[in-house]
């Protein structure tokens, strides 16, 4: 289990000091190992509860075909502020994550990397907390700006931020909004952008997010139970 790098009971203001400190041990690197197993990680929960039902799904590459899940239910005490998701959001995701008996090579969260105002997206968070190569994949920009995106599927373009690039929008399907990717810790974005690609199928979000997207959903409204299922040897 990993060891804590700082404490969850903390005020927004102390979040943010944390926030700079961590982002300090990201490290941006080519992915070189090779890749067989990929992760989903997502949380649901109805709109103004802090009741958290938090999964992670694990794929293998590159066959996508779903191995395991793990999902928790817990209760978020951190309030919403932007910019601070992963305080709100991370201890769900490491209960899911530390009851897995086998990790992943790479975790896919939903949520930003460095494509943030401080470096440090809940993918960025995560991946430090945990040692393991980490991605943002989100639904909506946060911090930047992008050249405007042709309609066609796998039109991208980087984000910048003061003249850094952080990110890449991606056009995943054809005539839909774009999603973006940005590196979140022991990965860069060529390898980033390569194993997002890899996990999209005929939807907006890669299957490896959504797999983990509706998981969550299901179990929020009863459908599952939380728990660890493996459904082959890892």
């Amino acid at each position: 289990m990993p060891i804590p790098l700082h404490p969850w009971d903390v005020s927004p203001t102390e979040a943010v000091k944390i926030q700079r400190n961590i982002r300090e041990k990201v490290r941006i690197e080519p992915l070189l190992d090779s890749i067989q197993y990929v992760a989903g990680a997502d949380i649901s929960f109805d709109r103004g509860s802090d009741v958290f039902h938090a999964g992670i799904v694990i794929l293998q590459l590159p066959s996508l075909k779903v191995c395991g899940h793990s999902l928790v239910t817990t209760k978020s005490t951190f309030p919403y502020v932007p910019g601070l998701l992963s305080f709100r959001e991370m201890p769900s995701l490491l209960e899911a994550w530390n009851q897995l008996p086998t990790k992943p090579d790479v975790v896919v969260l939903d949520g930003h990397g460095i494509a943030h105002p401080r470096r440090l997206g809940i993918a960025s968070h995560f991946g430090v907390w945990v040692n393991k190569p980490t991605i943002g994949c989100a639904k909506k920009l946060l911090v930047g700006m992008h050249e405007t995106l042709t309609t066609e599927a796998k039109s991208h373009a980087l984000i910048y931020d003061n003249q850094e690039v952080i990110g890449v929008a991606l056009r995943s399907r054809d005539n839909v909004a774009p999603i973006y990717v940005s590196p979140g810790h022991l990965t860069d974005l060529e390898s980033s952008l390569s194993i997002v690609s890899t996990c999209l199928t005929r939807y907006r979000l890669p299957e490896v997010t959504r797999q983990a997207h509706q998981l969550v959903n299901q179990l929020r409204r009863g459908e599952v139970e939380p728990g660890v299922r493996l459904y082959q040897d890892m």
